[in-house]
């Protein structure tokens, strides 16, 4: 088995955040004038790119970071009350045992990931934290994490939830695993055509055992 620096994505990958976070941009709708988020409504973006999710909200690209620091304040309130994906922990413990190098990189605070990482026990786990607002993918902060640690692209492999996930590890030259239990469908997921999808995190041990 060969060793990997593995990169997860946070928010929809470990941390149960969906409901916490519609709840928040349902109450940023209400003092913006945006339109809020119905499960309808929610069942048609989870078919979206980020692109094509900016477009259907009408927000404005220079709102955008106002609001994700909004997002971020907020759920700094309820992170405490957060708990992990079904059997992520699990996956994780066993990784970090087999000796794999654990990350996050995250749109995410690093404050409030490491409040939720504290609170289920896995502080221990993760060797690195990065944080940036990152709405249309992750490319250039996994570029600069790569030449910060001088790692080659094939020695990493990305787990997220999202299209933009795919659309950065692929700029970046990275594997990537997307995972279905997150925000986006899998049909969305697959038709980004990933290196690997997955619908359980039991199935990360075993893809991640085929990656030479």
């Amino acid at each position: 088995m060969t060793l990997k620096v593995i990169i997860f994505d946070f928010d929809g990958t470990i941390a149960d955040t969906l409901d916490a976070l519609v709840t928040i941009a349902n109450s940023l709708a209400v003092k913006f004038n945006f339109k809020q988020i119905t499960p309808e409504e929610l069942a048609v973006l989870r078919n979206l790119n980020s692109r094509q999710i900016i477009k259907k909200s009408g927000i404005s690209l220079l709102q955008i970071p106002f609001l994700v620091k909004r997002v971020k304040s907020e759920l700094k309130q309820q992170i405490q009350h957060l708990s992990t994906i079904p059997g992520i922990k699990e996956a994780l413990i066993e990784l970090n045992n087999q000796g794999h190098r654990l990350g996050i990189i995250t749109s995410n605070s690093t404050d409030n990931v490491t409040a939720f990482l504290e609170k289920n026990e896995l502080e221990d786990l993760f060797e690195f934290i990065h944080s940036g607002i990152t709405i249309f993918g992750k490319t250039r902060i996994i570029n600069n994490f790569l030449k910060q640690e001088n790692l080659q692209p094939e020695e990493v492999i990305y787990i997220g939830d999202e299209t933009r996930d795919i659309e950065a590890t692929k700029k970046a030259h990275v594997k990537v695993i997307a995972v279905s239990w997150g925000f986006n469908s899998r049909e969305v997921l697959a038709a980004e055509n990933p290196d690997f999808l997955i619908d359980h995190p039991s199935e990360l041990l075993e893809v991640i055992a085929l990656i030479k």
